[in-house]
């Protein structure tokens, strides 16, 4: 038995052998798809059908790419190449076993499988004689995007969901509103595209930069946008997750609404879409009327994302306004409530509620948990460890994101060089030793670790090429942790893992991805001179 890096594989598989002898795709090869296997089919016909110039033709026989599904693991593989039967075999758990199984046989013909076009004669055709066994850790494996502080064009959202499908991630976190933008159309209430989606100018750094870009700023995806990225996602067995936050990070709600805010406290009518950063003081008023104004949202974000779970926020909610408010200190006394922090509990549990009833869940940011937390709701843990801990041993499921691992907007490196640089360093080799289930987490509440999370926030993230640089390399790392086997942090085997991203960078690359390199940033991806906040030590582990 090798070692599962032989073929130079990330994430790493469960098990890898590797005989003596190699094999060849030619014109001969063809494409032997088993029910419930089309979508995967499509799939290997459009990106290796491109990359080798095959045309991948239906049929079967001992030159076919065989595709099954069988039992076992849902989204687990056997894929097997050169055997009697098929040119190659992948027989998944399910249909996204087969899928992640086409992945690894994408990875195993090399960096020139990556490209659009073939680059030389017999590109990307040339496979080892191996048997890979393999199935993931976890089952929420995921990537947040925002794309409310710097909107992403379609394309590259459609992008994203290719290369999470690249390293075998299924779970894209759509942030789609926040104080700083309002990213998707909802028919009955358009101002909040019309004026919600773009402000006048943005803050350039962090917030505590003199500088701003004075070009506007904004977007939004139409309804029809939306299910395109939808259906590209299913296709390669992704779901999107919505967030629509609240009753915080509002501002560019409000500013399109202004009866939406606490107007006997604040002159909303003079708010605009927020154009800098931090934990905005604008939120949410708790009337009747707000609350159907966000059914009526989520009942248009409902029809438009199949996804069970379905984020709200929760974050970063400054109880100011409501406790000057007199029509939200009325709301208190009327509901019997202790004080602000239930109120926002009271937000949360009514569209737990709502949610519930139609068939899906909640799922917010570990600020939920204060005031008490909702029945049915999920956490995602991006303070630390201990909001995800004290959910999952009170039965709750969890999803592991702590800003001190997994936020990849925090820089790679010490040094100047790094662009705009915030927070901790967390290195790849940090990333690789991240374990999202905490130590003596008893066995009945890591049962509750639905999976883990990396975290993209865009303050300082103006484009694609900057979303690049903060999430690659250091996305191939987290998705091994999310996928694989791996022992305790202090004994994985980094060097290996390193050994292997020599390989996965020409990969990369070959994508087109703008990653960091080893020895530091590109001249013209250091961003000198625009001011960050970087945090000096060890983050600490809470």
């Amino acid at each position: 038995m090798t070692p599962p890096d032989a073929p130079h594989l990330i994430p790493a598989p469960l098990a890898a052998e590797q005989d003596a002898g190699r094999l060849a795709l030619d014109e001969r090869t063809t494409l032997d798809a088993g029910p419930g296997t089309e979508s995967t089919a499509r799939w290997l016909r459009t990106t290796l059908g491109a990359a080798t110039g095959l045309p991948l033709a239906d049929g079967a026989g001992p030159h076919a790419i065989r595709l099954r599904t069988g039992t076992g693991h849902p989204e687990g593989y056997r894929l097997t190449t050169g055997g009697p039967d098929a040119a190659v075999d992948i027989e998944g758990g399910g249909p996204a076993g087969v899928f992640w199984g086409a992945q690894t046989l994408r990875q195993l013909l090399g960096p020139d499988a990556y490209r659009r076009a073939p680059v030389r004669k017999g590109a990307a055709r040339d496979l080892p004689r191996v048997t890979i066994e393999d199935a993931p850790r976890f089952g929420w494996r995921g990537l947040l995007l925002d794309v409310s502080r710097h909107f992403l064009p379609k394309e590259d959202v459609l992008r994203y969901l290719d290369l999470l499908a690249a390293h075998k991630l299924n779970v894209f976190h759509f942030h789609l509103t926040d104080d700083q933008g309002w990213r998707i159309e909802i028919a009955r209430h358009p101002k909040l595209t019309g004026t919600g989606a773009w402000r006048a100018r943005t803050k350039w750094g962090h917030r505590a930069s003199p500088l701003w870009t004075d070009t506007p700023h904004g977007g939004f995806y139409t309804q029809d946008d939306i299910r395109e990225i939808v259906a590209h996602a299913a296709e390669r067995h992704i779901t999107v997750v919505p967030e629509i936050d609240l009753p915080g990070h509002a501002q560019a709600a409000i500013a399109a609404y202004p009866e939406l805010g606490n107007t006997d406290v604040v002159d909303t009518a003079a708010l605009t879409v927020w154009d800098t950063w931090g934990v905005n003081p604008n939120v949410l008023a708790p009337t009747e009327a707000v609350l159907r104004f966000y059914e009526g949202v989520f009942e248009e974000v409902l029809d438009l994302f199949p996804s069970t779970f379905v984020h709200v926020g929760g974050d970063e909610c400054p109880k100011d306004q409501w406790k000057a408010s007199p029509t939200a200190q009325a709301r208190i006394q009327e509901l019997g409530l202790a004080d602000e922090n239930e109120l926002q509990s009271w937000f949360i549990r009514h569209f737990d509620r709502w949610l519930a009833a139609r068939g899906r869940r909640l799922i917010g940011w570990d600020e939920i948990l204060e005031g008490g937390l909702a029945d049915g709701a999920a956490v995602s843990s991006w303070r630390g460890y201990a909001g995800g801990v004290a959910a999952a041993e009170a039965g709750h499921d969890v999803v592991m994101c702590p800003e001190q691992h997994v936020y990849l907007d925090h820089r790679q490196a010490p040094g100047d060089d790094e662009p705009v640089p915030i927070g901790y360093v967390r290195t790849l080799e940090d990333v690789y030793r991240f374990e999202p289930v905490p130590p003596g987490l008893s066995p009945e509440a890591a049962a509750h670790i639905l999976g883990t999370q990396a975290n993209v926030w865009t303050e300082v993230m103006e484009n694609r090429s900057r979303v690049d640089y903060q999430v690659f390399p250091r996305l191939a790392a987290f998705a091994e942790v999310a996928w694989s086997a791996l022992p305790a942090p202090p004994a994985r085997d980094y060097a290996g893992f390193e050994r292997r991203m020599t390989t996965h960078y020409r990969r990369l690359e070959a994508l087109g991805v703008d990653h960091r390199p080893p020895a530091g940033p590109h001249p013209w991806q250091r961003r000198p001179g625009v001011i960050g906040r970087p945090l000096e030590g060890t983050p600490p582990n809470v």
